[in-house]
């Protein structure tokens, strides 16, 4: 369990802050919205208001208590740039920052933020990926190069172990789990009997993974 700070109650804010809720940390939330704040205090263990450009705001929040301090302000990059300095002066323990663009992840890590995330830009191209090609169900982008799909089988594998397909050979990916209806299958083993509604979990080059969608 962490001890989470949330600066900015917007959209990003408030789903990020009930997630980290659900996974069991100590969320606090804080906005200079007052309506904001009494909207979703009572979900959240502390919540407070004020504008934390204010350094006495965050002083009085014990900003080296707090495991994360996410900057999830997406309108006023200004206000960003301000607070994240802030926080590290107050010896933050890792901050983490929404970005728009790359200029703005680069005056943010210039100014000590540990960690530029940019949602809406990784949402699209989650979404560009899985709707350009056939047949992904979903993304995680290790690298430019290197990516992990959910695909699924193709037709004539149902019956047929794993092994004697020789699918890393012949499309170049790597099986990492099965999955069939929810239930995942980690680590499978070279063995197992491909079942019909069946996806697989790969890792390889996007290139690679791209072609063998196009055969499912």
């Amino acid at each position: 369990m962490k001890s989470v700070l949330v600066i900015g109650m917007g959209r990003f804010g408030k789903h990020l802050s009930k997630k980290m809720q659900e996974l069991g940390n100590d969320v606090m939330i804080i906005d200079k919205d007052e309506e904001l704040i009494s909207e979703f205090a009572s979900d959240f263990t502390d919540s407070q208001i004020g504008d934390c450009r204010v350094e006495g705001v965050l002083q009085s929040l014990g900003i080296n208590n707090f495991d994360i301090c996410f900057v999830a302000i997406g309108e006023d990059f200004q206000a960003s740039l301000e607070i994240t300095a802030l926080l590290k002066d107050l010896n933050a323990k890792w901050v983490v920052t929404k970005a728009r663009s790359d200029i703005q992840k680069k005056l943010l890590k210039r100014i000590g933020a540990d960690e530029v995330v940019y949602p809406e830009r990784d949402t699209a191209e989650k979404l560009a990926i899985r709707y350009n090609a056939k047949n992904i169900f979903d993304y995680i982008q290790l690298t430019p190069e290197y990516s992990i799909y959910e695909i699924p089988i193709m037709d004539l594998w149902v019956g047929k172990n794993m092994s004697d397909l020789g699918i890393r050979k012949k499309y170049k990916v790597n099986i990492i789990a099965i999955k069939n209806e929810n239930i995942l299958d980690p680590m499978p083993s070279p063995n197992y009997v491909f079942r019909e509604n069946d996806h697989i979990i790969v890792i390889g080059k996007s290139s690679d993974v791209f072609k063998l969608t196009s055969l499912t």
